[in-house]
């Protein structure tokens, strides 16, 4: 774990000016302004508070330049992951801080001792599935009208 003198985070991994860190009560306002702008539903406040606090969750945070500009959490019960939620802030899109935000959760989750991580993603979401495609994700089913806005959601998982 990597922590220069002065810094506030204890970051768990660096490349450059890029950042991973565990996500803590403090950095919820600049989780939810992401959320917000993220997803048509967006979580809670007190949702990802609560989350925080479940022990069978595991909630990071990305920095880039000391700004937090994207988030991923995943559930680890035996034996298996499942991402709950991830996403990088629309002006970070594009530029490969999700593929390693998203890479670093995977390695976590492996060194765990998880043997399989699985998803779920909106069908609309291509760039989405496109990552999670390189990573080795398969698609394995659907889940109907899963989100509230009534779009059905596909089942996505890796086994290592």
């Amino acid at each position: 774990m990597a922590q220069r003198s002065g810094d506030r985070e204890p970051y768990l991994w660096e490349e450059g000016d890029f950042k991973i860190s565990w996500m803590r009560p403090y950095h919820l306002p600049q989780v939810m302004a992401i959320e917000q702008s993220s997803f048509p539903q967006p979580w809670s406040y007190s949702l990802f508070l609560s989350e925080l606090s479940n022990q069978a969750a595991t909630y990071f945070v990305a920095f880039f330049q000391g700004k937090i500009i994207g988030y991923l959490g995943l559930w680890m019960v035996w034996g298996e992951t499942h991402i709950t939620t991830f996403a990088i802030h629309p002006a970070y899109r594009g530029e490969g801080f999700g593929k390693k935000l998203f890479g670093y959760a995977l390695n976590y989750a492996k060194s765990q001792g998880c043997s399989e991580v699985s998803l779920e993603v909106r069908p609309s979401n291509i760039k989405a599935q496109n990552l999670y495609h390189s990573f080795g994700f398969k698609k394995i089913g659907v889940r109907k009208r899963y989100y509230a806005d009534g779009e059905d959601a596909w089942v996505m998982k890796k086994v290592f």
